[in-house]
């Protein structure tokens, strides 16, 4: 796993004025632990937000930062907050850090929990001050084995400290922090599944409303915020918002930094530190180096399995949320996959449609019987075997598992990927029907999306 910030020519150093999330971090790659972290001006925003600020101060401080949920989502973060009810006498509200990071090509969270876990505590230590809430989970991937064991002394060293507990800074605010490692399922990244795993219930998405910050963890107001998004609180806090909104490039509508990273056959892998808005051409040759010799870019993903595929030409968009939709997709994790010229599209989506078939939690069905549908045509398909009509039943998939037709996001994001890769590369595709086959076709209503007719009915 590769942390830098080299560019084409020059190194360009982390500091707190351009790198909030990673100037910390170490060059040997271990992980900072209390007293380093003090000393690298650690706690010192938790200090000045308790000493300074009341709750509905820091909540409007990371709402006008413009602060977007760093998950994928990219909900604007002070707008959730915003909703935790007013109510004083709700004394029993749950802060949940959703660290449930299962996105393919993703492991930005994964960096900053097992390199700064301190960072994410201070994080939820003042969202928790903030939505004055007096318990916080960090829901971790159970994989994580690294990432839970440093996690968890560095909840013991800063409650040895007095920064966890009880009458935290002599304010008379009490907050609890506990780490809990899922059972490793893809569907607990959906905030409602992930507040049913840990109440002990099938990780299944929970219909909404109510939101969980009326009705949430244990039936109690509750905010689940990403890794990445609560590592960004304490920076705000230090330096305000003007800063905050300085760090991105000019034409980008979402604001300060963000892990970037690139995956695949290029010569740098890794992560980096960027801010919004630079062109994702500068984030492939610049900082990935570019394809490694002998391979050439055939498309890519701008952020995990779940967006959609784009084609060499769109790296000129500007790599932010806005940027990426106006070429057609969603910029999800920020975490980009190149996928080479010696990779077959169709072998590429039977794999990555098996993953999301895989972690359907089963609740609704459009997913439960549409993407194992689509495994099945993908590996006829893959084997030459498919029939006419195939290909138009996969793209009446997508869109029978599109946005606001299933349940949850799940389906949606399975399905976009397979979308773009027809879109792009449907001679892939046709080279996998066999020549001999029938000429079973689709009833047409069901390509346009329609209920199909039943004869006889």
């Amino acid at each position: 796993m590769t942390i830098t910030s080299f560019g084409p020519a020059n190194l360009i150093a982390r500091t707190p004025e351009t790198h909030p999330l990673t100037w910390r971090l170490r060059d040997d790659g271990e992980p900072v632990w209390f007293d380093e972290y003090v000393a690298k001006d650690g706690y010192a925003a938790a200090r000045k937000a308790f000493a300074q600020q009341s709750p509905d101060e820091i909540v409007q401080a990371v709402k006008d930062s413009g602060l977007k949920g760093r998950g994928g989502a990219g909900f604007p973060t002070g707008v959730k907050w915003g909703l935790m009810p007013k109510d004083e006498s709700l004394d029993i509200r749950y802060l949940l850090c959703n660290a449930d990071e299962m996105e393919p090509n993703t492991w930005k969270d994964r960096m900053l929990m097992e390199q700064l876990p301190h960072l994410l505590v201070e994080g939820m230590l003042i969202s928790a001050r903030a939505l004055k809430a007096y318990r916080g989970y960090i829901f971790l991937r159970g994989e994580y084995v690294t990432a839970a064991k440093h996690l968890n002394r560095a909840v013991a060293e800063a409650k040895a400290a007095g920064l966890l507990g009880k009458n935290i800074l002599g304010t008379g605010f009490d907050f609890e922090l506990f780490v809990h490692t899922g059972a490793g399922r893809y569907i607990c990244g959906e905030e409602t599944a992930l507040i049913n795993s840990l109440e002990g219930r099938r990780a299944n998405p929970r219909s909404k409303p109510p939101f969980p910050a009326a009705v949430g963890v244990w039936g109690k107001p509750t905010c689940v915020n990403n890794v990445e998004t609560l590592c960004n609180v304490p920076a705000i806090v230090n330096n305000g918002n003007d800063w905050y909104k300085s760090l991105a490039r000019e034409g980008s509508e979402d604001h300060g930094t963000k892990l970037m990273g690139f995956s695949g056959k290029v010569k740098n892998p890794g992560i980096w530190e960027l801010p919004f808005g630079l062109p994702a051409r500068e984030l492939f040759e610049d900082y990935a180096g570019g394809m490694r010799d002998g391979f050439k870019l055939k498309c890519w993903q701008p952020g995990g399995a779940g967006t959609g595929f784009l084609l060499p030409e769109h790296l000129d968009c500007q790599f932010y949320a806005g940027g990426v939709a106006k070429v057609g997709t969603r910029m999800g994790t920020g975490l980009a996959m190149a996928v080479d010229d010696k990779v077959n599209m169709v072998s590429l989506l039977r794999n990555m449609e098996e993953f999301f078939a895989q972690e359907s939690c089963g609740f609704c069905t459009p997913c439960r019987d549409g993407l194992p549908w689509s495994v099945k045509m993908l590996r006829a398909l893959e084997k030459g075997q498919g029939q006419p009509g195939d290909i138009e039943t996969l793209l009446g998939l997508v869109n029978f598992l599109g946005p606001g037709k299933t349940f949850c996001a799940h389906a949606p994001g399975a399905v976009e990927p397979l979308g773009s890769a027809i879109k792009y590369f449907r001679p892939e595709f046709e080279a996998g029907i066999a020549p001999a086959a029938g000429a079973a076709g689709l009833a047409p209503e069901l390509v346009a999306g329609k209920a199909p007719t039943i004869v006889g009915a």
